[in-house]
Parts: structure tokens; C-alpha cells; sequence
């Protein structure tokens, strides 16, 4: 049987997921990528897909008493591409799952490309999709292009909701200092690579700390234009914005020195931590940590010398700021991620409200699935929202407090998305649980429980792959 293609537009990591799972369920599928010679983004490099524009870290992969590891494992049980490319292309991060971000967008590009199903076609879709295209995935991310979002706004009849991403500064190996910096994950904790080794740690006393945060203050930072008055994100904040909320806010966030000893003075508790995760396959790179920033460049490489073993640092990539825009999708999207006004058309990835590398190719392996079993027939229900798959779907399509009314914001995954459990309240030989020893208990049950949900389901309710 011959079908019509689903299009997806859009080639960042939901799209490229989106696409894996509708050639993988027999349906042929056309991307869609804007991204050519001489055209990029403001925040792309290359025309690679599902290029890492920021961090290279996909968070904890620990399924048992981490929401984003729990993700992990529901998408490597769904045959995702992201996560199996991920996983081929990983380098040490202690107890994350980071990536070699050229490595791995040449892998997912490579897979999609050398698919029977996949027909990849390198155009800008500057308004909403002709008629005839009766199943597209829209997965354009942070960075839609503005004649499309603007097709969509007026689609809608809704108002653009946007924020800042900040990205982080990546640093030479070679440039670091190791006689003041030392490799230590916090404590010692191992990651799926088994490195408990993974960052370079930077540490610093008080004086260097409040001469650092003055210097942060009093930096020039990138102004925005009158049309670009939107919030920021608070899980991506550049670093600047966190010190202006408070000197020791820095301190008790990315630059937190517990769990470490400096190597070369270990009686000498540091009294902040600047950490570095490794970036690349080679180890030649290295990315600063929560580092996110919209210093203006110049400024940058002056006020990040300041930290002790990187006075000599080198930087491959300096920090820079783009424009996010997202859907009010609780108001306008069906519990099937299709637009209310337009059902042939579904949304995936960023776009919808979610925030995280792994939570947009969440949506786009569920759009993916969505959009393929529609195409054969045999529509499908999203994953209970007992799992982290389906809890996602159930935030931005429902979830919300007021139905998405006023305030609707990105969300990345996290337990309490899920509905709760009770924790055991003694451990097997009947003492007593403490509250932290509770806590983790009811991650580990609801994590299960998640796991188990997700199982039935895909026995369920999902078409097999024709693969």
C-alpha cells in the first residue's frame, strides 16, 4: 500500500525524531529544513540536523529518582533516534548524558538521510502549509521563522509569546590551567559513561568570588530592542541576571561548591566552584556550566579570565542570547498536539511550550507516532499521564491551572507533573524512613510505575514499526 507523506518542518531534534518515528512505522515523510549553504539562524552553526545549539548535556540519566532520566528510558524504549545517537556519541558528565555535538547531529543526519522513507528538502516554509499537505508536524523550535510564526499568530488570532535563551561559553582544553582546576564529578557520583571524573572544577575564594560578581555587574551587556520586552526563562537565566538577584545567588546555583575537594588543596574548602563538562568526543573541549550569558564578547573573555585556571583560557564559542517564541498551547492545541483551528496540523518540540533538548524530541517521537498511525488508520491515544511522555503531552495540551489563560510557560519534565504516590513511610526492616529517604523512595515507585504504564501502552495502543 502506497501512502501519502506526512511533512515535517523543521529539522532540530523533535522534528528529526519526528521524522525516525513516521519512516520507522512504514509511512513515508518529508522534512522540511530551512538551513542550507549561506542560510542559517542566529544561533545555528551548520545545516546539520538536530544540531545542539546550546549545552551538550541531555541531564541525568538516572530513570530510577530523575524525571529527565526517566524520559531517557521511555525514549529508548519508543526506538528514539536521539537517545540511541545520543548514546553512541556520549562523553563523560558525571551522572548526565552529554554528547559530542558534532558527532552526534552527523549521526542523526546520516540515519534520516540514508532512510527509504525519508525524502529530506532543504526550503523555508514562510506560511502555513498548502492545503494538499493534509498531516504536517510543525517542529521549528526556538528560532520559527517570523513569516511563519506570523501565519500561525494569525491563524490563531493569539499573541506571540516569546523569551530569551541565553547559550554558554566553550572553553579550550589546552587552555586550562589543571594546576588550579582539578577533575571531580560532585560527589564522586559516576555517570552512564562510568567517569565519576567528568568536570574541571575551578574553584575560588571569597575575595575572588565578590571581585568576580562586581565585575559581572558592571560588564556591558547586549540591549534589547523596544519590540523585544519579554521575560527569560528561569531554567536557562544568563548568569548576570542571577547576580542581579541577589551576590550569593551564583553561589547557590551553578557555582555551588558542594560535594567537591580541590585535589590540590583539600583541607581548603572552596568557597565557590565554576564547573566545566566536557564538550567533544576528542576532550579538546568544554563548556561552562550554567554559564549562560548576554555579556557582550569582548567582556566575556576579560571577565571569565578572572576565574582561577582559566586566566589563559581560549574560548571556541563565546556566549550569546536568542529570541524564543512558543505556542499558548494549553488554549490551542487538541489532546493531540493538533491545532484547534487547523487539525491537519500538529506542533512538536519548543514550540509547544516545552523547554530541554530531551523534552522537544519527547514531543516529536509522540507527534511522529501520532502522525504515523493517523496516516494508516489506526489513530492512537498519547501515553498515560502516568509517564513522563505522557505527562508532558498532558501540561501543554491540558495541564495547566487556568487552561493556559494567562501565564503559560515553558516546562521542562519533572515529577511533579506526574500524578503523585504515596511513599513508604518505614523501610523493610520497619524503621523509620527520614523525609530525604522518603522522597527518593516515591521517585523510584513513581518511576516504575512509569515504566510499567509506558510497556502497556506501546503493547497496546501503537503500531508496530514496519522495520
Amino acid at each position: 500500500m502506497t501512502f501519502k507523506p506526512v511533512h515535517v518542518i523543521g529539522g532540530g531534534l523533535a522534528g528529526s525524531e519526528a521524522t525516525w518515528q513516521i519512516a520507522r512505522a512504514g509511512v513515508p515523510v518529508i522534512l522540511h529544513e530551512m538551513r542550507r549553504d549561506g542560510v542559517r539562524t542566529d544561533a545555528h552553526q551548520t545545516d546539520g540536523l538536530a544540531e545542539l545549539v546550546c549545552s551538550n548535556s541531555f541531564r541525568s540519566d538516572d530513570w530510577q529518582y530523575n524525571a529527565v532520566g526517566l524520559l531517557h528510558a521511555e525514549m529508548r524504549r519508543l526506538d528514539s533516534i536521539i537517545m540511541a545517537c545520543g548514546d553512541a556519541h556520549q562523553v563523560p558528565a558525571g551522572g548526565a548524558l552529554a554528547v559530542d555535538r558534532d558527532g552526534f547531529s552527523d549521526a542523526v543526519t546520516e540515519r534520516l538521510a540514508n532512510h527509504p522513507l525519508v525524502t529530506i528538502v532543504r526550503e523555508e516554509i514562510d506560511g502555513i502549509p498548502p492545503a494538499e499537505w493534509d498531516n504536517v508536524i510543525i517542529a521549528t523550535g526556538p528560532l520559527t521563522s517570523p513569516k511563519l510564526a506570523q501565519a500561525i499568530l494569525d491563524l490563531t488570532g493569539e499573541d506571540s509569546l516569546s523569551f530569551f535563551d541565553a547559550i554558554a561559553p566553550i572553553v579550550h582544553f589546552d587552555s586550562i590551567d589543571m594546576t588550579k582546576a582539578w577533575r571531580q564529578s560532585r560527589y564522586d557520583k559516576e555517570g552512564p559513561g562510568g567517569d565519576a571524573a567528568a568536570y574541571i572544577n575551578c574553584p575560588m575564594d571569597k575575595d575572588q568570588y565578590e571581585a568576580f560578581i562586581d565585575a559581572l555587574l558592571a560588564g556591558p551587556k547586549s540591549e534589547f530592542k523596544a519590540w523585544e520586552n519579554v521575560p527569560y526563562f528561569d531554567g536557562c537565566l544568563p548568569i548576570e541576571v542571577m547576580t542581579e538577584r541577589g551576590r550569593e545567588t551564583l553561589r547557590h546555583g551553578p557555582m555551588k561548591p558542594v560535594g567537591l575537594t580541590n585535589a590540590h588543596q583539600p583541607e581548603v574548602k572552596p568557597y565557590a566552584v565554576v564547573q566545566l563538562r566536557q564538550d567533544n568526543a576528542l576532550g579538546t573541549l568544554w563548556n561552562m556550566v550554567g554559564f549562560q550569558t548576554k555579556l557582550k564578547h569582548g567582556a566575556q573573555a576579560d571577565i571569565f579570565r578572572m576565574i582561577p585556571g582559566l586566566e589563559d583560557a581560549q574560548f571556541a564559542r563565546l556566549g550569546g542570547l536568542h529570541r524564543n517564541t512558543f505556542l499558548n498551547s494549553p488554549r490551542l492545541l487538541d489532546d493531540q498536539a493538533r491545532l484547534k483551528a487547523d487539525p491537519r496540523l500538529r506542533f512538536a518540540g519548543q514550540v509547544t511550550g516545552v523547554e530541554g533538548y530531551v523534552e522537544s524530541a519527547a514531543l516529536g517521537l509522540l507527534t511522529g507516532r501520532l502522525a504515523a498511525a493517523e496516516r494508516l488508520g489506526a489513530p492512537i491515544v498519547a501515553p498515560p499521564p502516568t509517564t513522563a511522555l505522557g505527562a508532558l503531552v498532558a501540561h501543554i495540551t491540558g495541564g495547566h491551572l487556568d487552561g493556559g489563560k494567562h501565564g503559560f510557560q515553558p516546562m521542562n519534565i519533572n515529577y511533579g507533573l506526574l500524578p503523585p504516590m504515596e511513599a513508604p513511610k518505614r523501610t523493610e526492616d520497619g524503621q523509620r524512613m527520614k523525609n530525604a529517604d522518603r522522597g527518593r523512595a516515591k521517585k523510584r515507585l513513581m518511576s516504575e510505575r512509569a515504566v510499567a504504564d509506558l510497556d502497556r501502552w506501546l503493547a497496546d495502543a501503537v503500531p508496530a514499526a514496519a522495520e
